[in-house]
């Protein structure tokens, strides 16, 4: 029952928090031809799930678990032994306080920076004053390293590339942003083929999010892979026949940024040493996410006339 919420959990939050990816596959599909597109469908579904969704947190945990070769990470990722998944839990907090400083900033940039459909009280005044969210972002991560500098310097460096790495991919983000501006306009003219290669890549790049994301829900790189799968299935589909009507949805952003928020501060919670029940990273999800999808329902009915 816990593996299935977590799965749950996982397919939603990678649904919602790709619907962006989503928009962008879209309106680039609809400039290229019907082979393209059956492509992008079938073979990049494969790329998304098995290479990007798979293989990455196998590379996380590989990378922070200390003396293990990546062959010897594989075999632990994927073992169910008690013993195997206390050696992981225990190299963790490095990797939860790295993956929750950059959702911490990837909501913090959103709120302060991104155009958005303002939903909570407070939103339109916070985007008013951007300019604070370098020094907000700057403030929490010097509070984390000195907290976690006292106790782990190894956390503290999770910390410092976790912020090095939401930068990094931020930048990434902004160049794909640009370069879909221009093959809409079509100022720059790809092939089909060239297009593939370069949604395929972006969609890497927006992955990175929910992978990172994925360790506020389990640690296990199998219930990743098929949560996250699952959910970079229902993208695809929706990318081709469903898009518009997902626009409609205008604070479904608002909750995949909440939830980013909430989940970020579970990882940090979890990194430092608090227990943090399994059932929770799930259940939260559910509830940010049906609020702003109720409340993106209630903005879509007509104001009543008054007679």
């Amino acid at each position: 029952m816990a593996s299935l919420l977590t799965i749950l959990g996982l397919a939603l939050f990678e649904i919602i928090n790709s619907v962006d990816n989503a928009v962008i596959n879209a309106e680039v599909l609809a400039k290229m031809g019907q082979k393209a597109r059956r492509w992008f469908l079938l073979w990049g579904i494969l790329f998304a799930v098995f290479l990007v969704r798979g293989v990455l947190p196998w590379i996380i945990i590989w990378l922070t678990s200390g003396d293990l070769s990546m062959w010897q990470a594989l075999v632990a990722t994927l073992s169910s032994s008690p013993e195997v998944h206390a050696a992981i839990e225990k190299s963790a907090p490095p990797l939860l306080v790295g993956a929750g400083v950059f959702l911490v900033f990837l909501f913090l940039h959103w709120l302060f920076l991104e155009d958005k459909t303002y939903g909570l009280v407070g939103e339109r005044f916070i985007h008013r004053h951007g300019l604070w969210f370098y020094t907000t972002a700057s403030v929490i991560l010097t509070v984390i390293v000195w907290v976690s500098i006292k106790t782990d310097p190894t956390t503290a460096l999770g910390a410092v590339i976790g912020s090095t790495g939401f930068f990094m991919v931020h930048g990434f983000k902004e160049n794909a942003e640009s370069m879909e501006k221009k093959m809409l306009e079509g100022s720059e003219k790809l092939s089909d083929l060239s297009k593939i290669m370069y949604l395929e890549a972006i969609d890497a790049c927006f992955s990175i999010d929910g992978v990172l994301g994925a360790f506020a829900f389990t640690l296990s790189v199998p219930l990743i892979l098929i949560g996250n799968g699952i959910g970079a299935i229902v993208v695809r589909q929706l990318t081709i026949g469903n898009i518009e009507r997902v626009k409609k949805f205008v604070f479904l952003k608002n909750g995949a940024m909440y939830s980013i928020l909430i989940l970020g501060f579970i990882m940090l919670a979890d990194g430092f040493g608090f227990h943090v029940p399994t059932w929770l990273s799930p259940v939260i999800t559910f509830a940010i996410i049906g609020w702003f999808f109720l409340k993106s329902i209630q903005s879509m009915k007509p104001p009543v006339a008054v007679v």
